[in-house]
């Protein structure tokens, strides 16, 4: 995914890993994504979603989606995609989905939305670069019903690895957003 071209910030794959795993994606998942951008993660949970699943991505900006679909062609992958150019605040298309991922700076303002879109059981992640985003954001997942709500922030860090020498390298991959999760009951 090193070839994509780029108009907006991606997620990292240290996050993308951890979006994936909270929320259940596996072959065959319905996946709502918000914030299509330049479509790395899009790309990643077609990935996980293929054969039979699809993700469902909704971009409120043209030329993001342009890339996206560009990047996707690319790599093979946008037959497991359905692009949508729709603000997702106006509403969700899908229903009885299993996961709903927003990569937008008001994910509180989809909150009932999600949570209508969702089946039982179903998962919500919110990825969000600053703490007073993650504060309005919980609260609302709270009033909205959503159960077993989390947060998370994933650094990452890399050894050199020498015989008597091992140690951290002097670089490592820090805050880069907080991983909002939770469920439909």
């Amino acid at each position: 995914f090193k070839i994509f071209k780029r108009k907006t910030q991606v997620v990292y794959p240290k996050d993308i890993g951890t979006i994936v795993l909270l929320a259940d994606i596996c072959p065959g998942s319905l996946v709502v994504e918000a914030g299509t951008g330049s479509g790395f993660l899009t790309a990643i949970l077609a990935n996980f979603v293929k054969p039979s699943g699809k993700v469902f991505t909704y971009e409120v900006r043209r030329e993001f989606q342009e890339v996206a679909i560009k990047n996707l062609t690319m790599v093979g992958l946008e037959r497991y995609v359905e692009f949508k150019l729709k603000d997702i605040r106006k509403g969700i298309d899908e229903k009885e989905v299993d996961a709903v991922i927003l990569d937008m700076p008001d994910p509180w303002n989809v909150a009932d939305i999600a949570f209508s879109s969702l089946r039982s059981g179903g998962k919500i992640v919110c990825f969000l670069p600053t703490i007073n985003q993650v504060e309005r954001v919980v609260e609302t997942l709270k009033e909205r019903g959503f159960i077993m709500i989390e947060v998370r922030e994933i650094l990452e860090r890399t050894y050199k690895v020498k015989r008597g020498e091992t140690r951290p390298e002097v670089f490592m991959i820090g805050h880069t957003g907080y991983i909002v999760s939770g469920g439909k009951p």
